[in-house]
């Protein structure tokens, strides 16, 4: 599909207009954001190369990814790379106010954090029926190393007047199992928990793969 020769309803930022943003695939997403394209290859164009690359890389993308793409240039990549950013702060609307049964039930609101290249601490503050009050980005580590303090972690949930946590945080190796400082950060937490009356209720490793690691159950 061409620019040139598409009527004004199917160009992808009228398109999102008139029918939505669901209504556009992926590489129209890419072009809305974009604007345009350079002589002899449009936003269209462009918005496949960058799909292709977004679909391989998803939250990995880094600016010179995205560089590599004729017509793409810095501003562009950064405009991308901004979106992916915004979109990963907010859980997807259909798990507001879902009520935590479980620990897998988490994992929806963190999925973005698994593929992350350095160590991340998120916190999910609960309210007393369980349900998902907001989803906080603690500390972001170098590789495989995120060192964090009762204050920061509970500093949001006494905001949210939360009666409960879970902790999460992935392992960019990809090996799940828990290293001696993540089982004591968890000691540790839990112990704050008690003296704030915030229950840690789990923490939880996740990585580059399926499945999670429940440091709770193990104990």
């Amino acid at each position: 599909m061409s620019l040139k020769n598409t009527a004004d309803i199917d160009k992808p930022r009228e398109k999102l207009i008139a029918k939505g943003p669901a209504s556009l695939e992926l590489e129209e997403l890419v072009a809305a954001i974009i604007g345009r394209g350079i002589p002899g290859c449009d936003a269209i164009q462009i918005g496949k190369k960058v799909a292709k690359i977004l679909m391989s890389r998803t939250y990995e993308t880094m600016v010179d990814d995205l560089c590599e793409v004729n017509g793409m240039g810095e501003a562009k990549a950064c405009q991308i790379i901004a979106a992916l950013e915004l979109a990963r702060r907010f859980p997807p609307p259909v798990h507001r106010f879902a009520v935590i049964h479980k620990a897998e039930d988490v994992l929806p609101f963190v999925h973005q954090y698994r593929y992350d290249t350095q160590e991340n601490v998120v916190s999910v503050t609960l309210s007393g029926a369980h349900e998902v009050l907001k989803v906080r980005l603690i500390t972001k580590g170098l590789l495989n190393e995120s060192q964090i303090h009762p204050r920061e972690v509970f500093a949001g949930a006494i905001m949210d007047r939360a009666a409960a946590m879970i902790l999460v945080h992935n392992h960019p190796s990809g090996n799940l199992h828990p290293s001696r400082q993540d089982l004591k950060i968890t000691k540790d937490m839990q112990a704050a928990g008690e003296l704030l009356g915030i229950k840690l209720l789990d923490h939880l490793i996740v990585g580059p793969k399926e499945g999670f690691w429940s440091i709770m159950d193990e104990e």
